[in-house]
């Protein structure tokens, strides 16, 4: 790599290939830490520790707000300051101890983000529980397992899902003896859970049990597991990854100093909206994060089609989001901005067209167009609240054409970040006024170590002139093994690394761009390998299309593909066509189908891939894919097995009409 880096400084040399281990990149590390990481402040143990600092420092600052309804309809948010929530959580602990629980125990959290999923979390953290997150979108099938798996004793659930919860019984009711109701409990309810010795209490009744009694706050270090989160998985059960403290406080401290190092740090002012599920890394370290700074968390209710009404209410100053998410608000302000007549849209788009260029040439997003601004972008700012100033984007990579567009409209830093469970959530994080970053995921946050492994079978090289490679990373802050499967803990750590399976390449600049996935490889019947989540991306780019899932059979020559075609493209094209019938008709209508694949194509050839990479074969499904039909996770990863069971025919028929 050439020495021009400007983000990352190399600390140990690249070594070559031996005794059949592939060769590895140099390390490296972000430059502000080239003589060693930040040190986690004295006294700092545990993530209820950090929650203490804030309440000592903050305690009639407002942390926790949920909207208040009045008549049916959601109103203003309604807050509890630090100190109300400390006293909260103090009695939900003596509740929980009064039951003979302790530390070291399993509690399960079951639901959507709300004011009691936090002080039941911070219960645990108080006293030592392991917090394992039960899915809000997984089925019955996968709670069961987790349950049973984490041999979870206590769960604290939000009202209505408790019938789901149930549904786990028998088997479950083996482990599980106490469940706390978010809200009230049904006579129903508790005669069934009485049927298998578990008691059932509402949250008020709940309170009063620990109320006559005192207990002592357990120590805590750093090494202490904090808590088991279950990845969703592409394949195979739910593993559970075994989160510490050390990991969580170690994440917080590279954030806090990489945005020091920039002058945009989080501060008691800032004020989050919290509807990313808590159960996922993302949403749980960043909640911490904000914890840890006395900052405001308000919730969504628990509606993402009136998201962006409750943003509006609550005027946050970050948000963290899935693509999908930015997707829509993308989409949804294109469509103003051409429904809103010809010069409207013609003044918009210079505007857009002038602040870009003077981004391009290096001004910050600020300072590009600071009139314009004012005058063109304010209500966009307005629309997300008035106060935003950061978006972070994580799960998936989001576009390079709405990451820009975004960046310029929103008069905020979009930033994309790249992590997993593993590694406790982000491990690399782009950087504010860096246009250059765009379609990237940053340098390494100031935490971590990372090299790039080469990946000869898919001519992957970390040596070459454009490293590529698998990406694995070092550090305090990755995860201590999966719960009770060592076997599987062995097969993605080496020698204090982890191998996140993705595979990167660095940029001049020392970011990392996220280019495949390691595992995801077909060899077709003439023996060429093919790279599936690359082509996945390229074909994505088509603007008649939503989603594509790619398959090549190893006794075939050619790959075919499902297609979530994007219906407005489709629809616009039936009209100029005369093709008659809703969506579902038209997509089984050849037509249709020619259509589509030739718009791959030319997308295909476009991007100059080869031969063998091009689709021959395609299946129209309206309906996206989706959680319902078990096709993706919860983070939106594909699950290819599933997607072959599902579509089984429909590939069959591909291949016998294209040959």
């Amino acid at each position: 790599m050439a020495e021009s880096k400007k983000f990352i400084v190399e600390i140990e040399k690249a070594r070559e290939a031996k005794d059949g281990k592939p060769s590895v990149g140099p390390v490296y590390r972000n430059a502000i830490v080239r003589d060693g990481f930040r040190l986690l402040p004295r006294g700092l143990e545990s993530c209820w520790d950090s929650f203490c600092q804030s309440v000592e420092k903050y305690p009639d600052s407002p942390m926790l707000g949920e909207r208040e309804m009045v008549d049916g309809k959601v109103g203003r948010y309604v807050w509890l300051t630090y100190k109300q929530v400390y006293d909260l959580v103090l009695a939900v602990g003596a509740s929980i101890r009064s039951f003979g629980v302790t530390q070291g125990d399993k509690c399960g959290i079951y639901g959507a983000n709300c004011t009691r999923w936090v002080v039941s979390m911070q219960a645990c953290n108080a006293h030592g529980l392991y917090c394992v997150p039960l899915y809000d979108t997984l089925g019955a099938g996968a709670v069961e397992y987790i349950i049973c798996h984490a041999e979870i004793s206590i769960a604290f659930v939000e009202e209505n899902k408790i019938s789901e919860l149930l549904k786990t019984f028998p088997s479950s009711g083996k482990y599980i003896k106490i469940i706390v109701s978010f809200g009230e409990v049904t006579q129903e309810q508790r005669q069934v859970a009485g049927n298998f010795s578990s008691n059932i209490y509402s949250w008020s009744e709940f309170l009063l049990l620990g109320k006559s009694k005192k207990y002592d706050i357990p120590m805590k270090k750093k090494t202490d597991i904090c808590t088991i989160m279950y990845t969703s998985g592409t394949t195979g059960d739910p593993k559970g990854v075994m989160i510490s403290n050390e990991s969580i406080l170690s994440i917080i401290s590279g954030v806090n100093h990489h945005l020091e190092s920039m002058n945009e740090e989080f501060s008691e002012a800032d004020v989050y909206i919290s509807y990313l599920p808590l159960a996922h890394i993302f949403d749980r370290v960043i909640e911490e994060l904000f914890i840890s700074k006395g900052a405001s968390i308000g919730f969504w209710h628990k509606d993402i089609k009136k998201l962006l009404d409750d943003i509006q209410e609550l005027r946050p100053t970050v948000l963290c989001a899935v693509p999908r998410v930015l997707d829509k608000i993308y989409a949804g302000l294109v469509e103003k901005i051409s429904s809103a007549g010809i010069i409207r849209q013609t003044i918009f788009n210079a505007a857009y067209a002038y602040k870009l260029h003077h981004m391009r040439k290096g001004y910050k997003h600020a300072e590009a167009a600071p009139k314009i601004d004012k005058l063109v972008f304010k209500k966009v700012k307005e629309g997300l609240g008035g106060k935003l100033r950061l978006i972070l984007s994580g799960a998936a990579p989001l576009s390079p054409s709405v990451e820009t567009y975004l960046r310029v409209a929103t008069c905020s830093h979009v930033l994309q970040g790249y992590g997993l469970t593993e590694t406790c959530a982000g491990s690399f994080v782009a950087r504010p006024d860096e246009l250059s970053m765009v379609a990237t995921v940053g340098p390494p946050l100031p935490v971590v170590d990372v090299c790039l492994e080469s990946v000869p079978d898919m001519e992957y090289n970390a040596l070459s002139s454009t490293p590529r490679g698998e990406i694995c990373i070092r550090g305090k802050r990755l995860f201590s093994g999966y719960y009770k499967r060592e076997d599987l803990t062995k097969e993605v750590m080496t020698d204090e690394w982890f191998h996140t399976g993705d595979i990167g390449e660095w940029q001049p600049d020392g970011s990392m761009k996220i280019i495949d996935r390691k595992k995801n490889i077909f060899k077709l019947s003439q023996g060429e390998y093919v790279s599936v989540e690359n082509l996945e991306g390229i074909y994505s780019l088509a603007f008649a299309i939503d989603s594509v899932w790619i398959y090549g059979s190893s006794y075939e020559s050619f790959l075919v593909g499902v297609v979530n075609p994007n219906l407005d493209s489709l629809k616009h094209w039936a009209e100029e066509n005369e093709v008659d019938g809703d969506v579902g008709t038209i997509c089984r209508d050849a037509r249709a189908r020619a259509y589509i694949l030739g718009e791959l194509t030319k997308i295909g050839k476009d991007n100059k891939l080869k031969g063998f990479e091009f689709i021959k074969g395609v299946y129209l499904d309206p309906v996206p894919f989706d959680m319902e039909r078990d096709l993706i996770t919860p983070t939106f990863k594909k699950k290819r097995n599933n997607f072959l069971k599902y579509y089984q025919k429909s590939i069959e028929d591909m291949y016998n009409s294209t040959k």
